[in-house]
């Protein structure tokens, strides 16, 4: 429930650094809420800008989540499923709930930019905290890149449907697959750095156009594709059971991947503790009422039997039902800001992610900068734009996307057992927001976080691995000795 006004207290229970001791103590060294919460917005030479009301936050949320997912899952998870593939949308939609419930009640009670690895530095211990902040740092660069790379193509779709004429492959494509360097996925990046160097409030205004764009396109859809429907598509509605569903399922609870975006703007909300919940809430309710519209409709307009291998169902069905091209290149314009739309929300929580890291002495100094005049860490945003441009233009992606996948789940479990912990440890401070029925719900949460990394292929889990050294041994070379933390006990 909301508590309005509810804010963490001034100094209640465990204000002090824990002291020194053994490797082990060290290690587990909690980072105190007050302490948190009362350096929130502070950076290198500057502070961030509290700019955003809950309008502009759940639009964070939506604009990360809602984008290529919809536009060609549906290719993947109707073969699995068929018509009861809405059903599908719902189960996914449920499963990220019970994470998101622990988020909204984090996101309330610890307001800062740190998201999931700030909840694990207040609650599980620096190491802890380390490894969950370099888990989004894998989530967030690699999903920029990845996003950012199928840019190119649906701009080829669009510059195709309007000019009749496209990128050559060997700059629209990614490498190894037909690509050189592929132009567009930097120049979407960059784009989104410039905004986001404007500050979080000039950030927020054109995330906020794009997602209303994307939202009118695939409403757009639906008033048209509405008037292919019929009912004898939905006749055979479980043709492989539950068990397609359940599939099918696991395949769309990525699309669901995304709503944490608005924890990562707690220092620039202008009252995250009511507003923070409300936002990740709201956001997830109104992309599953968005996703199983749109899933509807597409499986009444169109036999299920044919999704099999189409990556652009969508336009497929708004030329079939209306017998015209020119209804597919308004729906490759909403894929192209859709796409935007995710690179800039993205790119902005990873570098709010680095920059709490960086102001807690885990990494750099350049990262927790901030620009007097825009409020923004400028040096922050140019590095990780440049870092992940690179990587969406030169570097072939394949199995390493989908480790996008496992650092959120893992991420997402630790926020699950981050709120089991708090209660424990402090179960009389104020929440604007209290998960219902805990702790079984984020009990819940976190066994289906587990289940879900388990069906990951073994390739993911050695990029993961692969991924946890090289992050341990930044830790112990640089972090272990320069943690904040660490400084406040000598």
């Amino acid at each position: 429930m909301l508590e309005h006004g509810a804010s963490p207290p001034a100094g209640d229970s465990d204000p002090r650094p824990p002291s020194s001791g053994g490797l082990a103590t060290r290690l587990m060294r909690r980072k105190p809420v007050e302490r948190l919460v009362a350096e929130g917005g502070q950076g290198e030479g500057g502070t961030l800008r509290r700019s955003m009301g809950m309008w502009q936050l759940t639009m964070i949320s939506i604009g990360a989540t809602l984008g290529t997912g919809i536009f060609v899952v549906l290719g993947e998870a109707v073969p699995d499923a068929g018509p009861a593939v809405i059903l599908a949308f719902v189960i996914a939609g449920v499963t990220a709930l019970f994470s998101a419930l622990s988020y909204a009640e984090l996101a309330g009670s610890i307001p800062v930019s740190g998201s999931s690895y700030s909840y694990a530095y207040a609650t599980l211990g620096e190491l802890v905290a380390w490894v969950c902040g370099w888990c989004l740092i894998l989530e967030y660069g690699v999903s920029v890149a990845a996003v950012a790379v199928g840019w190119g193509q649906y701009l080829n779709e669009l510059l195709n449907g309007v000019f009749g004429v496209t990128i050559p492959d060997a700059l629209s494509q990614p490498p190894g697959d037909g690509g050189v360097f592929n132009l567009p996925a930097l120049l979407v990046v960059l784009l989104a750095m410039v905004f986001l160097l404007g500050g979080a409030k000039e950030s927020a205004r054109a995330n906020t156009i794009m997602v209303v764009v994307k939202i009118a396109a695939l409403l757009l859809f639906c008033g048209v594709a509405v008037q292919g429907v019929r009912s004898g598509n939905y006749a055979n509605f479980f043709p492989m059971g539950m068990a397609g569903v359940s599939a099918a399922g696991a395949t769309l609870f990525f699309s669901y991947i995304g709503f944490d975006a608005a924890s990562t703007a707690g220092e620039e909300a202008k009252d995250p503790q009511r507003d923070l919940p409300r936002a990740i809430m709201l956001s997830l309710v109104i992309v599953t009422a968005l996703y199983c519209l749109v899933a509807a409709i597409a499986v009444g307009a169109m036999p299920w039997q044919r999704f099999e291998g189409s990556e652009a169902a969508l336009a497929g069905i708004l030329k079939a039902v209306t017998g015209q091209s020119w209804w597919a290149v308004l729906l490759a314009f909403g894929a192209v800001i859709a796409i935007a739309s995710v690179v800039l929300t993205v790119l902005y929580g990873q570098t709010r992610i680095l920059f709490a890291m960086s102001r807690d002495g885990l990494v750099p100094k350049v990262f927790s900068k901030v620009h007097p005049k825009s409020g923004a860490p400028r040096a922050n945003t140019v590095l990780v734009s440049l870092f992940c441009g690179v990587l969406a233009a030169a570097v072939p992606l394949g199995e390493l996307a989908d480790a996008t996948s496992i650092g959120t789940l893992f991420a997402f479990a630790l926020v699950n057992i981050a709120v089991i912990v708090l209660r424990r440890t402090r179960p009389d401070m104020p929440r604007s927001f209290r998960t219902p029925l805990s702790p079984l719900f984020p009990a819940i949460g976190f066994l289906l976080c587990v289940y879900m990394m388990g069906s990951l292929g073994s390739v993911t889990w050695m990029v993961f691995g692969v991924w946890m050294v090289v992050g341990l041994v930044f830790y112990f070379g640089y972090g272990l000795r320069r943690s904040r933390l660490a400084t406040a006990e000598k």
